[in-house]
């Protein structure tokens, strides 16, 4: 066989190949050591081992053979597949709201490009309507790619140009925008984007895929579903992040850009809102509010626009024993500002007060926010808080770290004054800090227990 029907393949996985006339889209019967497995053989990345054989198997997943678990290969059809997403002209229907999207290189609709083993993100508009044709049936859609980067990558430089871009369509009419984002940092540019954006007059909505496309249990057709009504539809003019409500498809969650955090690796219902509720559920047929405070959609064109980011800031995650070197090395490197997420109510050990001491003679901006995540910065209750805010650390409330992070780099973004600086971080924008917790606000259940798994049994997790 020409080695075209062997793509990417090398080594020990070719040889094998080979030996039993299988090739690349050969419709395969594989017998392991593991087990029986069927399904299409996939090209291998160029950047991968020699040591395994990919399979798209009847299910829908792709899985990895050891080649030494092969015992017997047998090909049972053949076709070449074509896994690029059909492109189709996006229709305009009169009386549509008028979304605009914004993508930064998240996956929300993709394709695998099987030479890198990597997700390529379908775009234009018309690969979105050949993708989600139900997107036809709740907007008229127009895109625009800002970035292509990993939301690892995306940091101040995006947050500015995002948000000077939102500002421009807003002042041309839109109706509503969405933001296809990855989801390790989607939070973090939730809050950037509630600072530099205010008085929205129409919704934003950042919106993700914890699972790829072309995966059977993918999320993004409905997570994009769901963003685009909440961006035509709703009165909820916020920044706001859309995903999963629970595990299952049953409804999507609203949360605000300054309480929402990603909660785990991988299951489809991440976001959290914490220390509060969701602003709405959303379905495909309705929005349904929680919050009955929150801003609303107006008919004016009006929003300000404040793109200032300082990235001289950091995060420092306190740990028992930490050094005061830890901290003067911050200093050191010309960093104007930290945020120090501490223990219990806002603890750190008295080995670091010299170097707290010498940063805030500095000029450094320091304030205290909790490993707990849930809860509030209490430092008048023991003597550590109170002596560290006699050395200048200032208690943030129930801010989450990494929407202080984001808060204090905007703030000194526009101003270096000590006290300018205490009063825009302890004056809050969108609910980042807020008088109390609902009852409700914290929800943590632990399996096992009697009374949980008789919660379990009733609902959906």
């Amino acid at each position: 066989m020409s080695e075209d029907f062997f793509q990417g393949y090398r080594g020990e996985a070719l040889k094998l190949l080979k030996k039993y006339q299988v090739r690349v889209w050969g419709h395969a019967k594989v017998k392991t050591t593991r087990g029986k497995f069927e399904g299409t053989v996939l090209p291998r990345s160029e950047n991968d081992d020699d040591k395994h054989i990919v399979m798209k198997i009847i299910t829908g997943y792709n899985i990895g053979l050891d080649v030494d678990t092969i015992t017997d290969m047998k090909e049972a059809g053949y076709k070449k597949a074509n896994y690029s997403i059909p492109e189709k002209e996006f229709p305009y229907t009169e009386n549509l709201p008028h979304v605009k999207l914004f993508g930064t290189g998240g996956t929300i609709a993709s394709r695998l490009d099987y030479r890198t083993g990597a997700v390529i993100p379908a775009f234009s508009p018309g690969e979105l309507y050949g993708a989600v044709p139900e997107l036809a049936d709740i907007c008229n859609l127009d895109t625009e790619k800002v970035f292509a980067v990993f939301s690892e990558n995306m940091g101040p430089k995006q947050y500015v140009s995002l948000a000077k871009a939102i500002g421009e369509e807003i002042e041309n009419g839109i109706d509503g925008i969405v933001i296809g984002h990855g989801t390790d940092t989607l939070h973090h540019t939730g809050a950037a984007l509630t600072f530099m954006c205010q008085n929205l007059p129409v919704p934003v909505v950042l919106v993700g895929s914890q699972r790829s496309s072309d995966r059977p249990s993918s999320d993004a057709a409905l997570n994009l579903m769901h963003a685009m009504k909440a961006a035509g539809e709703s009165d909820i003019a916020e920044v706001l992040v859309c995903m999963f409500g629970p595990t299952s498809d049953e409804y999507g969650l609203l949360h605000k850009g300054t309480r929402v955090r990603k909660m785990h690796s991988s299951y489809r219902s991440t976001f959290r809102t914490i220390g509060d509720t969701p602003v709405a559920m959303i379905s495909r047929k309705k929005i349904t509010p929680i919050k009955k405070k929150y801003n609303k959609r107006r008919d004016d064109k009006k929003v300000v626009i404040k793109p200032y980011f300082n990235d001289k800031v950091t995060m420092l995650y306190y740990y028992p024993g930490m050094k005061a070197d830890t901290l003067d090395m911050l200093v050191d490197a010309g960093y104007k500002g930290v945020i120090i997420v501490g223990t219990g109510l806002g603890h750190v050990n008295k080995e670091l007060y010299p170097a707290i001491e010498r940063a805030h003679a500095k000029g450094v901006h320091m304030f205290m926010t909790l490993q707990t995540i849930w809860g509030y910065v209490h430092m008048f209750v023991y003597d550590t808080g109170r002596d560290m805010m006699a050395k200048g650390v200032v208690p943030l409330g129930n801010m989450l770290p990494e929407v202080a992070f984001i808060k204090l780099g905007w703030v000194l973004g526009q101003t270096d004054d000590h006290e300018e600086v205490k009063d825009m971080m302890l004056t809050p924008i969108n609910d980042e800090i807020t008088d109390r917790e609902p009852y409700n606000g914290y929800l943590v259940y632990q399996g096992g227990v009697p009374e949980v798994e008789e919660f379990i049994r009733k609902v959906h997790k």
